[in-house]
Parts: C-alpha cells; sequence; structure tokens
C-alpha cells in the first residue's frame, strides 16, 4: 500500500509532493503524485493544460488515469517537464486530464484510489492560493486548483488538504491565509530539499524554488516573475499546514460552481464569471503577442552590466533575492536561454547563488 499525493496546480506542486514525500515517508514505497502538465508559457507554448492525446509513451494504469514515464514525450508542439520529473525522482507521476471538467477527475481519482488503495491521500497547494474567494486582485491562476479541489471534495474518502509555504505563490499575501489555515504538520528542512535538489537546478517553478529557498534558511524579500511579484521569505516559509477541505471549498467560490462540470469550456466560463477571467484566456493572449524574440548575446560583457544595474534597482526596492525566471525577463532571454544564463551568473559570480535563488548583492 502507498499514498498518493494530488499536486492541486500541478508543476512546482507536484515538485514539492515528492518533497513532501520523502520528508514524511522516507525513501520506501514511494507515493503516486497525480498532477496537471500544465507548465504554462514558460515550458509549454501551448495555452491551457495538456491532456493524453498532447503525450507519446503514457502508461494506461486504470481506464482514465495514464502515468507519465521518463521515456514519454509531450507531442510538439506542446511541452511538458513531466517526463524530465519522472526520470529524476521515485515518486510515479499520474497525469490529471482535466477536460472532461471535474466530473471527469472525480472519474479518475475514485479509479486511482480503487487500484493503489492507498493509505492515504494528501492534496497539496504551494502558495495556499486553493484558499482564495475568487475576487481577489492578485489571484493570477485559481482554475487548476479550483479543479483539484472540487474533485477532492466528492470523493467517498478521506482528503487531507495540506498548504505548503503560505504566500509564496505571490496571488494570496500570508497574512490574508492565517485565519484559513489549521496546524502545522511539517516544516522543510535543508535535509527535507535535497532529494529534490537536481530538480530544481532545471525546473521553472518559482514558488517551488522559494519554499527550498527558506527550507535551507534564506530571509528576505524575493522579486519573481514576469512582472516582479514582491514575495516575503519568512520562517513562515518552509511549513506545511493543514486546513479544512470542507471549508476550503466553501471559501473557494469557483471551486463550488465547477462541481458539476463536463469539459474545461465550462470551467472557463464559471472563472470569467466568478474570478472575473480565465487563465487560459491570459495565455492564449500572451501567445499571441509573442513572436521571436529579438536575439541577444549571452555573453558575461552583455550580461553582467544589466545585472549590476538590475541589483542597484533592485535594492533600492529593498529586494534581497530573486529568481532566475525574473532575471531572463529581465533580460530578454526566453525558451531555452534562461537556463544558459543561469550556468552564465553562477559560473560567474557563485557567491550570489543561494540556491535555487539569486541573492542581490548588498550596496557598497
Amino acid at each position: 500500500m502507498t499514498r498518493v499525493i494530488v499536486a492541486a496546480g500541478g508543476g512546482g506542486d507536484a515538485v514539492a509532493a515528492a518533497m513532501l514525500d520523502a520528508a514524511l515517508h522516507g525513501e520506501e514505497n514511494p507515493a503516486v503524485v497525480l498532477t496537471y502538465a500544465w507548465d504554462r508559457l514558460v515550458v509549454d507554448p501551448v495555452p491551457g493544460p495538456r491532456g493524453p492525446a498532447n503525450f507519446a509513451g503514457l502508461r494506461a494504469l486504470t481506464r482514465s488515469v495514464r502515468t507519465v514515464p521518463a521515456d514519454a514525450a509531450p507531442i510538439a508542439p506542446a511541452g511538458s517537464t513531466l517526463p524530465r520529473l519522472a526520470a529524476a525522482l521515485p515518486q510515479t507521476f499520474a497525469l490529471i486530464d482535466p477536460h472532461h471538467g471535474a466530473e471527469g477527475m472525480v472519474r479518475q481519482l475514485e479509479e486511482l484510489i480503487r487500484f493503489v488503495e492507498p493509505e492515504s491521500v494528501d492534496l497539496l497547494d504551494v502558495g495556499g492560493d486553493i484558499l482564495a474567494h475568487g475576487d481577489e486582485p492578485t489571484l493570477r491562476s485559481p482554475i487548476a486548483d479550483a479543479l483539484t479541489l472540487a474533485a477532492c471534495c466528492e470523493l467517498n474518502f478521506p482528503v487531507r488538504l495540506l498548504i505548503a509555504g503560505p504566500g509564496l505563490d505571490g496571488e494570496l499575501p500570508a497574512d490574508a491565509l492565517h485565519e484559513r489555515l489549521g496546524p502545522g504538520v511539517l516544516t522543510f528542512t535543508a535535509e527535507h530539499v535535497a532529494p529534490v535538489s537536481p530538480v530544481l537546478e532545471w525546473h521553472p517553478s518559482e514558488a517551488t524554488a522559494m519554499l527550498a529557498a527558506t527550507a535551507r534558511g534564506a530571509r528576505g524579500l524575493c522579486e519573481a516573475g514576469d512582472a516582479g511579484i514582491r514575495v516575503p521569505l519568512t520562517d513562515e516559509g518552509p511549513v506545511v499546514y493543514e486546513a479544512d477541505l470542507e471549508e476550503a471549498l466553501d471559501c473557494n467560490r469557483l471551486a463550488g460552481a465547477v462541481l458539476a462540470t463536463e469539459n474545461l469550456h465550462q470551467v472557463e466560463q464559471f472563472s470569467r464569471e466568478i474570478c472575473g477571467f480565465s487563465e487560459i484566456d491570459d495565455e492564449r493572449k500572451r501567445g499571441s503577442r509573442s513572436g521571436r524574440p529579438p536575439v541577444r548575446e549571452l555573453t558575461a560583457e552583455f550580461v553582467l552590466p544589466r545585472l549590476d544595474a538590475f541589483e542597484a534597482d533592485a535594492r533600492n526596492r529593498g529586494i534581497t533575492h530573486t529568481t532566475f525566471r525574473r532575471l531572463a525577463e529581465a533580460f530578454g532571454f526566453g525558451g531555452s536561454r534562461r537556463q544558459d544564463l543561469r550556468e552564465l551568473l553562477i559560473g560567474t559570480r557563485p557567491e550570489q547563488y543561494e540556491a535555487p535563488l539569486w541573492r542581490i548583492r548588498s550596496g557598497a
């Protein structure tokens, strides 16, 4: 018997699920992590989440559930980090298919539970936006969390809702979440980060990067994302809290609305009505605007003066850390060149690498 962990938003939540599994249960009998293939435009140029038809090499676990082995591959033009994640970690990664709405996801979960006969099912969200009401001005990605919350609430099996690193996703501030959180379950440490450290060297998730950094002791103010959101790195950052599942459903108006949905189009429409937007619409708009990025010279001579200017401005705003995605956005490097930029910076100024974040130099 093993465990099932549902990565509420996919992406970095799946990495955090692997970290949680190892921290709580060690290396024996790794969990099944049920997750979206939804890496946003950072990795996947196609808007929205991927389904089984977007992959080659998936393996059938049940009628509706497919696992993503290391030798699977997204079918172009789609992209996904899941096969590489499966190659790097011992957990089994199974694919959430949200294209049949919450009702389809309930079927997937029911089949998975019957097949695995797990000792426990956890629903894990990094940051806590799964506890959003839906009208918060800082909310950016409500659909994935709302669907997993709705589906888990429909199961005839106990599900524990866990929130790791309140506020680290930059969508809801930690102060707004305190009254919605229950007891602490675990505080991640540097030792707990070790099993996923190689993944954090390449995975694009900023929230999970900050979760790992706070577990290693990073404190300060981190700037992240293309919009430069500011995320405090505090003692609360590495803590995993439990939250009440039914109270979360009452709180999350989008999750309550999508309970009976049968396709993703219905979910999007509810998101437009309740939250004022669909994040997939936003991806469509951004994708249609993104042409071929200008070719920039990725050399120390080009990058370092721009880094110095970026850091001087960041210091003036009280920023102590930033993500490599933020730096890549600021310098105009996209796609695979983000990793090249990362390697150049670490190779040139290794003392500023506070894994997996970049530490802003203090002023002269």
